[in-house]
Formats: structure tokens, sequence, C-alpha cells
């Protein structure tokens, strides 16, 4: 099995708003990246646990919400692993408009 793709996002917002922006914004910010659909996201406390099917194949991870940064990690397959630096720049861009301070 390969390394997990990490990202980690700092921000100013607190635990609590950052969380309400991913709980609200998620769906949203994935339907903008075309082939990805979330499949399954299961909060529990301030982890999110989740599956994402792209092009095919199923990628499942994980999102911790801190006080100043969410730490994001997901496992993809083998065949998505070409795309990981793709994945991990979308991932950090698209987090950073959720957690930018409005």
């Amino acid at each position: 099995m390969s390394a997990p793709l990490t990202v980690s996002i700092p921000h100013s917002l607190g635990r609590e708003e950052a969380a309400r922006r991913l709980k609200s914004g998620l769906a949203r910010a994935a339907t903008g990246v075309p082939m990805v659909k979330i499949e399954d996201e299961r909060w529990d406390g301030d982890r999110l646990d989740l599956r994402v099917r792209a092009m095919g194949q199923v990628a499942s991870g994980h999102v911790d919400v801190l006080d100043d940064r969410v730490n994001i990690e997901v496992t993809l397959p083998w065949l998505l692993q070409r795309f990981a630096e793709v994945a991990q720049a979308t991932i950090k861009s698209r987090g950073k408009l959720l957690l930018e301070k409005k």
C-alpha cells in the first residue's frame, strides 16, 4: 500500500467555525472538480471520515479539524497515485477557499 496523501491547511477561524464551514461547503467544493463524487461522509466530533470516487476508483480518508489548521489524509488506490500532486494542490486550494475569513 502506498503512503497516504496529506494536506495541512492553516486557518484562524477556531475549531467550531472551521468545522461548520467544512460541513456546509464540502459537497459544494467537490462539485467543482470533474469526475469526483463524495460517496460517504461521516462526522464524529471534529473528525470527518469520507470515501470519494474518482475515475471509477475509490479513495478513503479523514479530515481532522483543529483550532489552527485542518489536517487531511487520503489513501489513493494505485491507479490514482499518478494524480496525487494534482489532487493535493486541488484539495489545498479548495480548502483554503472554504476556510478564508469572510
